[in-house]
């Protein structure tokens, strides 16, 4: 029976490479995959990607910080996953479905990605964050945790040497940030994953 996978961390944990090695151990098996990433991360491409013989497989969308990626199709709040992937699973069969930046899912969407392992036969893999810079689950993360076949913690450290699991937020300055749109893109420019001992300590709480 397929599963629905739920693998979460806080930033740096290596979520986006993780999911890049999983649909590369498919592919070099010659096996069809389909990645999706959300479309709210409009940061530009960091190039293109080939195949290991070369040949262009498009624009990268998903990008891992040891500089490996791969192109993706991009939901948006109004995507329907189940229509999207059952329709390309039926003209080209696919072995697995790969999801990054998964806490941007809407519960419908997650529930979709449910469907798709139950009556499609797709191992759904997701990888996402767990909660935002205020230490509270984003709407998809919590229906994922809910329902979720498995969950996987990633392992992200803190400057303690602890693992880290808060996400905290900082101005243009460096300064923690409190208060805020729960969803703002960035990388380590905006954002620092802490264990929770510092998280609370840098915010005062």
């Amino acid at each position: 029976m397929a599963k629905l996978h739920f693998y979460y961390a806080s930033m740096n944990a290596g979520k986006s490479t993780a999911l890049l090695q999983a649909d590369f151990n498919y592919r070099e098996r010659g096996m069809a995959t389909m990645l999706w990433t959300a479309a709210i991360d409009d940061r530009p491409p960091a190039g293109r990607a080939e195949d290991r013989g070369g040949q262009d497989r498009g624009a990268i969308a998903i990008s891992s910080r040891i500089g490996i990626g791969a192109p993706a199709h991009r939901f948006s709040e109004t995507t329907d996953l189940w229509v999207s992937i059952a329709t390309a699973h039926a003209l080209e069969p696919l072995a697995a479905v790969l999801v990054d930046e998964a806490q941007f899912l809407s519960p419908a969407q997650v529930w979709q990605l449910a469907r798709l392992a139950d009556e499609a036969g797709l191992p759904v893999l997701c990888y996402g964050l767990r909660t935002d810079f205020r230490g509270a689950l984003f709407p998809g993360s919590a229906v994922l945790l809910g329902i979720a076949d498995r969950l996987v913690e990633l392992r992200a450290v803190c400057h303690c040497g602890a693992k880290a699991t808060m996400n905290m937020r900082t101005d243009a300055d460096g300064v923690p940030v409190r208060e805020g749109a729960q969803t703002e893109i960035g990388g380590n420019d905006r954002y620092l994953a802490l264990c929770r001992r510092h998280f609370r300590e840098a915010l005062g709480l």
